[in-house]
């Protein structure tokens, strides 16, 4: 192929258009997650930190506070499997309940440590575990390869932005 600089420009527009859709990936991401029903996003949650250490991205548990969400999470092992379901409900719903609203002050990574540790739980059965056999949804699915599909960084910023939100922010107004 002879190059010109007709066909230079022509994939260096390519590269552009490559990396613009790359960084757009991060927002498409979370919208599709977002648009998952409130059971959907659950699952997901769950499913993505399973994956975690394969072939998603661990978001550092270690490193957020994880001791200022052990009051919640005491709470919600000593609840029956379908208050505990509730809760998780509550949250991604974000109803305006006492645990909404103690899991809204928490800090962004304290909210990811808080997610992996409830899947850690409910992998052990302590919380509500995944119903036997349970398949997750296309949407799910397709929200999941989207974020494997994705680099470190980009992992964990779609995983902050889809605990965030959940719960409510008591000091907001």
């Amino acid at each position: 192929m002879t190059y010109t600089t007709e066909s230079a420009s022509i994939f260096s527009s390519n590269r552009f258009d490559s990396s613009t859709q790359f960084a757009d990936a991060v927002p498409a991401t979370i919208a599709l997650f977002k648009r998952l029903s409130v059971d959907d996003q659950l699952a997901l949650l769950w499913y993505a930190y399973t994956e975690m250490g394969r072939s998603i991205t661990p978001a550092a548990p270690g490193a957020a506070r994880l001791q200022l969400a052990e009051g919640l999470l005491s709470q919600i092992k000593a609840m029956s499997h379908a208050e505990q379901l509730q809760v998780m409900r509550d949250l991604a719903a974000n109803r305006n309940t006492a645990i909404s609203r103690a899991y809204g002050v928490l800090s962004t990574n304290t909210k990811l440590a808080f997610w992996y540790e409830l899947s850690v739980l409910m992998d052990r059965g302590i919380v509500v575990p995944m119903p036997p056999g349970y398949q997750p949804s296309s949407a799910v699915t397709e929200v999941l390869e989207a974020i494997k599909s994705l680099d470190f960084g980009q992992q964990i910023t779609v995983l902050r932005s889809t605990v965030v939100d959940m719960g409510v922010d008591p000091l907001a107004d």
